[in-house]
């Protein structure tokens, strides 16, 4: 018999609450996607998991969720705060030029996934009514995880989120096509258009009225300098926007976009943003569970077959949809094949969809069930597809849609791209001289790709990279690397290939720089002693002692600690000189 305790909201309080201070830290310490986390807390605490067994063993009644249908209204919240931050992120002037991939690409994805879904169903027996349908709801992508997966603003992030707006602001219409169908009469298409009308009034309404008041309640609410008030007052103003187009027939997730898209055209966006995290984590977790209560582990075991190959072509279709309107459009193929994977699975909006076919009469109960596990399956699996994504872009980007300049002759080679080395890049970009960098940070280097920069990866330690990089044909080799022992090797071998070659190498310190330069280092800088020159130069500068005195005396004491170190390797300085003359002869063959 279960206590009062257990069958109260707060015995749910203590399961969602726990999964998020102690199961989800879990996860993360082994690099395991929050999401999954949640979902699998869904599925443990859920009616179908744990819960089956509570009622033999009262005391598992503390680790599950009593009563799911009550936890609902908190995971629709989640939801709609995540939209509300997106449109934080947004402006009308950005808006304005995605104009064209949201209902350009957005449309034609939608449409086309929907069509070849859709068309593969009624090829297999549903009828032609419910294979669109069902079509429609599996072509919705997740929202809710895509985005905070990706963000808005990388090339893949502004992919998505076109497909993703679009599809948001079909949802409604989507609906109301369903129950035209159900019903085979023009009242549902009549009611859609006046949906549509009101709709766009409401939302109109909310812009005029957003951008005259939302300033004065943020500024009078701040002026307060309460904390509290001024997390009521965004909250109050999602749940309002929500509300109102809710009230017009309309997703709340209209609303919450158009709430966070006002709130960025004002100065209070960031603490608005910040203030709210909090909440919108934790209702966007309750949400995941919600879904992965959603699966019965026991029917998906015993129908497995048929829903892996239902959970694989539905992906399948969506990606290579996604992924070929992209390439079509323009698109390199790193970004499409990333986005591809992340736009394919379905969306937490195709629940709702299947329920509105299910209502009017389009699909059976034994359909809906089906997909809705497939969906669930596809919400818990999109962490994976988006890693897969990645995975699949930096293939795509190491292939070499940017050729390496090899045979170009005065380029600077840098091997190492991290802090030091970008900045050394930049300095070369500044005054014209090309360069070529090579890191084996393989995630590194895709984000470097997709800004142009001429960065390849590779393992410095193997002979063949060495070689196609020529160095026989390169101005200077700069080395890099936070690694003493591979820096002193890689000197050593490149000074025996290319004895004119002039090689930079970042040092640890005095001893390390000696070790460089009896390798055949042509400058080796010691980290901690040029901070200390950049620091009293800094002093003296502060101290209103003339800038060009200054210089020259921090150029005379480089000399000296030089000197010095090179005393400490057991090197004269004519050695070094001798392999600047050489530089200066000319490069040799490669």
């Amino acid at each position: 018999m279960a206590t009062p305790f257990q069958s109260s909201p707060l015995s749910d309080a203590l399961v969602i609450l726990g999964a998020a201070g102690i199961i989800i830290p879990a996860f993360a310490r082994f690099r395991v996607s929050p999401v999954i986390g949640f979902i699998l807390v869904g599925m443990l605490a859920g009616p179908a998991g744990l819960g089956a067994l509570a009622a033999r063993h009262s005391w598992l009644g503390f680790v599950t969720i009593s009563n799911p249908e009550a936890i609902q209204p908190f995971a629709e919240f989640g939801i709609i705060l995540l939209l509300f931050a997106i449109g934080l992120e947004l402006s009308f002037r950005r808006l304005w030029a995605m104009r064209r991939a949201v209902f350009g690409l957005g449309a034609a994805e939608l449409l086309l996934s929907a069509a070849i879904l859709g068309g593969a169903l009624h090829l297999m027996g549903l009828s032609l009514a419910g294979a669109a349908a069902v079509g429609l709801a599996l072509a919705l992508s997740s929202t809710a995880l895509v985005l905070p997966l990706v963000g808005t603003t990388s090339p893949v992030g502004r992919s998505a989120f076109a497909m993703l707006l679009f599809e948001d602001l079909a949802l409604v219409p989507i609906v109301f096509l369903l129950g035209a169908l159900g019903s085979a009469s023009g009242a549902s298409l009549a009611g859609l258009g006046r949906t549509v009308l009101l709709g766009a009034g409401v939302v109109a309404a909310m812009l005029l009225l957003g951008r005259l008041l939302l300033p004065r309640l943020f500024a009078q609410a701040a002026r307060t300098k309460s904390p509290e008030l001024f997390l009521s007052a965004s909250l109050l103003v999602v749940i309002v926007a929500a509300l109102a187009t809710t009230a017009a027939g309309l997703s709340p997730i209209v609303g919450a976009i158009v709430a966070g898209i006002l709130i960025a055209e004002t100065d209070y966006s960031s603490e608005v943003e910040v203030i709210t995290a909090p909440f919108r984590g934790l209702a966007l977790g309750v949400f995941l569970i919600t879904i992965g209560m959603s699966l019965d582990l026991g029917a998906i075991l015993a129908d497995w077959s048929r829903i892996v190959l239902a959970v694989a072509g539905v992906v399948l279709v969506k990606a290579a949809v996604t992924f070929g309107l992209l390439r079509l459009g323009g698109a390199r193929q790193a970004v499409a094949a990333e986005t591809g994977f992340l736009m394919a699975s379905p969306s937490e909006t195709t629940l709702i969809v299947l329920a509105a076919a299910s209502a009017a009469g389009l699909i059976g109960a034994a359909t809906a069930q089906l997909w809705t596990v497939v969906t669930a399956i596809g919400l818990t699996i999109t962490p994976f597809l988006a890693r897969i994504g990645r995975h699949a872009a930096r293939r795509a980007d190491l292939q070499g849609e940017v050729e390496l300049p090899a045979a170009e002759a005065g380029r600077v080679v840098i091997i190492g791209f991290g802090r030091v080395g970008r900045m050394i890049a930049d300095m070369l970009a500044r005054h014209d001289r090309p360069y070529v960098a090579v890191d084996s940070d393989a995630d590194a280097v895709a984000g470097y790709r997709k800004q142009g920069l001429p960065v390849i990866f590779g393992d410095v330690s193997r002979a063949e990279l060495m070689d196609r990089l020529k160095l026989g044909h390169a101005a200077a080799l700069v080395l890099t690397m936070d690694d003493p022992v591979l820096t002193v090797r890689l000197t050593r071998k490149v000074r025996s290939w290319c004895p004119g070659l002039t090689i930079v190498a970042r040092a640890r310190d005095a001893s390390h720089a000696a070790e460089l330069y009896r390798a055949g280092a042509t400058d080796a800088v010691p980290e901690t002693l040029e901070s200390s020159l950049q620091l009293s130069e800094a002093v003296l500068v502060d101290l209103g002692l003339p800038m060009g005195p200054v210089i020259a005396s921090i150029h005379e004491k480089r000399a000296e600690l030089r000197k010095e170190i090179m005393e400490l390797g057991e090197l004269a300085e004519e050695p070094v000189l001798k392999r600047r003359r050489l530089r200066d002869a000319g490069p040799p063959g490669s």
